[in-house]
């Protein structure tokens, strides 16, 4: 993958030199879907697929990148304040102007990014980010803590990028270790490296790409996370607790109970948002446990449950990936799965028995298939690995 990435940066900018790489893996979250933004509880994996920028400084702070994946160029520079273009490479403009919120820079860059998987639901928007933000450290002498990292990627996305984003994704991508469940408290911050079970049977994980393309902007995502809002701020209005601003408002503020007392008066839309969110902390709890016992069969059903919770509850998922749920809920081999990220088109992961992924890879395949000709060049099944998260530079 970085080859690939300074292979076509030598090709783009018609030099010998070597670049300096940057490289942030993509993550899975098996259990704890659409929980960071309200302040609950997550689960994740780095893994050994990602995104490699390939970029060398420039003196003058003009910044000049193209991407593998995407047409065009983005040009700006370090200097300014970019406005969005409304493009992939409003990304780099992203990184700059948050490390800038905190930090001198005066060096620019010119550079290739390129993603190893497809995007759509493997946090590839933070991942791209994060190899942004930590290239225009190194070149402007910024050493950052992995929470500093977290923070920088956080706010590009959420307020440069202006989605409703929690950090689930950015933590998965920095504190994960491979072989180890990240279990985090998105309140708290606190998080423990959970490792794998020396009873734990052998397991793979599957990238399972639907064909369909996902663009998190152009989805219900926002209204999704506001919906769960209006949960929150509503209850404790009914039950008389202080409530201040709608916008500080999340469902970890309110206890189970008080929701079970006045779930009723909820709009049925804003009722289930809130039930998905109260079962979602309770399966990360319980998937915790599953793979600290080894259990990986109790963890894969949990994941099934996580995935239609976020079906019927947080009403997601293109008519695609429902149907991908569906076969992998009656593919032997196939112990869990659900979609990955927001569940708008995009990817699906599982978690399979290796003795038979080369059948659950067919058999997903000619299922999915057959309901979805028309995506016969573009599906693909990715068996990948958990890995660590993205190394800092000293």
């Amino acid at each position: 993958m970085a080859m690939q990435a300074q292979e076509l940066f030598k090709i783009k900018f018609n030099t010998a030199e070597e670049p300096l790489t940057a490289y942030c893996p993509y993550r899975i979250a098996p259990v704890g879907a659409h929980s960071d933004y309200q302040h609950g509880l997550i689960s994740g994996f780095a893994i050994d697929e990602g995104v490699t920028l390939a970029y060398l400084p420039t003196s003058d702070g003009s910044v000049r990148l193209y991407s593998a994946n995407f047409d065009g160029a983005a040009e700006f520079s370090a200097y300014e304040l970019s406005q969005r273009a409304f493009d992939w490479g409003d990304f780099a403009r992203a990184a700059f102007v948050s490390v800038k919120r905190r930090h001198r820079v005066d060096t620019g860059m010119i550079g290739v990014i390129h993603g190893s998987l497809p995007v759509g639901g493997l946090s590839s928007s933070a991942a791209v980010l994060i190899a942004y933000i930590t290239a225009i450290c190194r070149i402007n002498g910024i050493s950052l803590t992995q929470k500093e990292l977290i923070e920088l990627a956080l706010y590009a996305e959420h307020d440069y990028l202006e989605m409703n984003v929690g950090t689930m994704d950015q933590s998965c991508e920095v504190y994960s270790k491979k072989d180890h469940l990240l279990y985090l408290d998105t309140l708290t911050d606190e998080y423990e490296l959970i490792p794998q079970s020396a009873d734990m049977p052998p397991y793979v994980f599957a990238v399972i790409f639907s064909g369909k393309e996902r663009k998190l902007a152009n989805t219900a995502f926002n209204s999704r996370v506001d919906e769960a809002k209006a949960a929150s701020f509503a209850l404790r209005a009914f039950a008389g607790v202080p409530y201040g601003s709608f916008k500080d408002s999340y469902m970890r503020d309110v206890p189970r109970e008080i929701f079970d007392e006045y779930k009723g008066k909820l709009p049925p839309a804003w009722r289930r948002r809130a039930e998905h969110f109260y079962g979602e902390f309770s399966r990360v709890q319980r998937g915790a446990r599953a793979w600290r016992n080894g259990d990986i069969a109790e963890f894969g059903r949990i994941m099934f449950e996580s995935g239609h919770s976020s079906i019927y509850n947080w009403e997601t998922g293109s008519p695609e990936l429902k149907k991908l749920y569906e076969i992998m809920l009656e593919c032997d081999g196939v112990w869990g799965g659900r979609f990955s990220g927001a569940g708008f088109n995009g990817s699906s992961i599982a978690l399979i028995d290796p003795a038979k992924k080369d059948f659950a890879a067919e058999f997903l395949k000619e299922k999915y298939l057959e309901a979805y000709p028309q995506y016969k060049d573009d599906f693909s099944v990715r068996f990948i690995n958990t890995a660590d998260g993205v190394r800092l530079e000293p």
